[in-house]
């Protein structure tokens, strides 16, 4: 093949790279309205594991951190956890994403559903175990901020409860 016709398929195929769908070995399908995932594990307050270990992060809320080896936890970090869990173990989710999919961790960014119904991500909210946190436009904000504002005026949790202290080992 002459080298006109090798620089000329390989510029095409630049142009046209683009175009084909990009596939990432992490990728997971997005559950579609009618599809429920089983929880596997609740990490924290915040991050679940559904279906075949695919880590899901709440999107638009933050909860207080667990902290890692001799890291004292966050005050609320159990708390949000055990509610997360009363909430979610051992039962079917539906994740709804928005703009984006995946954190830097690549871990998949959702709104999380209850197979009832229940929206998980303004529930941990409106307990008073998590606040909003949005760098980008969401489309579920204004329901996350109700949500919010309703746990701060009734002082639960994060906005006014006491949170238990850990007893430290030896």
């Amino acid at each position: 093949m002459p080298i006109n016709s090798c620089v000329r398929l390989a510029i095409l195929a630049l142009l046209f790279a683009p175009l084909r769908p990009q596939v990432s070995l992490n990728a997971v399908p997005v559950a579609s309205q009618e599809s429920h995932l089983p929880v596997r594990y609740v990490f924290d307050g915040d991050t679940i594991s559904v279906g075949a270990r695919v880590r899901v992060r709440l999107l638009g809320i933050d909860t207080p951190e667990l902290g890692a080896g001799f890291d004292t936890p966050a005050p609320f970090a159990i708390e949000a956890r055990t509610h997360l869990r009363t909430l979610v173990e051992n039962r079917q989710v539906r994740l709804e994403t928005d703009r984006e999919e995946t954190d830097r961790y690549g871990r998949r960014l959702a709104y999380v559903f209850r197979d009832d119904g229940l929206f998980v991500n303004e529930e941990m909210l409106r307990a008073g175990f998590a606040r909003v946190t949005a760098r980008l436009p969401l489309r579920r904000l204004d329901e996350l901020r109700r949500a919010e504002l309703v746990a701060q005026q009734a002082r639960r949790g994060l906005w006014g409860g006491h949170p238990s202290i850990p007893s430290r080992g030896a």
